[in-house]
């Protein structure tokens, strides 16, 4: 009984361990926080993060914003793709981010929004098969940043990372980091099963006008 309770705690292990040294294998390079160390590339992919209930970004989020901006005005990229989660009226990722750069001076014309970013995996997936981008810059913490570069080199991106640590988060990253490699093991199923985003739909070139995908 004990062996095969040893047994399964080995298995159990492997199952987490090896999807997570996958993942961070190929996604671990290259990354930066010096944007003038970054290649050029059509887009930013701005990864989202909670917003409050008030409306207002968490401070991970705010942080990636402040780093999208910068790129956009070191003249990195072209335009930015911001991904999040706005499957509800009242909660809206993309929103609070385009409100914020907005604010900040950043042309309408440049900042596209993607309303189905639920995940890493569809932002991704979404970034080439929907908004036609090749070439981009993953904007994210580092705790997240090897599978969103994983992620997007599995959708056909070539891509870098601007990480977007500026500040210490406290004691929400250890849930984050246990969240994370559980999201590395469901990234590697993602693989396996080839699956689709929640949602594609109409093409938005990266090459046009942002405010196409803005929606109501």
């Amino acid at each position: 009984m004990r062996k095969l309770v040893a047994a399964g705690l080995v298995c159990g292990l492997l199952a987490v361990a090896v999807p997570n040294l996958i993942v961070w294998l190929g996604g671990r390079t290259p990354v930066t926080s010096d944007a003038a160390k970054v290649p050029h590339a059509q887009a930013a992919l701005v990864l989202g993060a909670q917003v409050k209930p008030d409306g207002t970004p968490s401070d991970m989020l705010a942080d990636r914003i402040a780093a999208a901006a910068e790129l956009y005005k070191a003249g990195r990229v072209e335009k930015l793709l911001l991904s999040g989660d706005h499957a509800r009226v009242d909660y809206d990722e993309v929103g609070t981010m385009r409100r914020i750069l907005l604010a900040q001076g950043i042309p309408a014309r440049d900042i596209f929004t993607d309303h189905a970013g639920f995940d890493t995996w569809d932002s991704a997936q979404r970034a080439k098969r929907v908004f036609d981008v090749s070439t981009a810059v993953v904007v994210t913490q580092g705790f997240h940043m090897a599978r969103a570069l994983y992620d997007a080199r599995r959708a056909g991106l070539q891509v870098t990372g601007f990480s977007a640590d500026r500040r210490d988060y406290g004691g929400a990253m250890a849930k984050l980091r246990l969240r994370e490699a559980a999201a590395r093991v469901k990234t590697m199923g993602d693989v396996a099963t080839g699956a689709d985003p929640h949602f594609l739909g109409t093409e938005i070139p990266i090459s046009g006008d942002g405010r196409v995908s803005w929606g109501d």
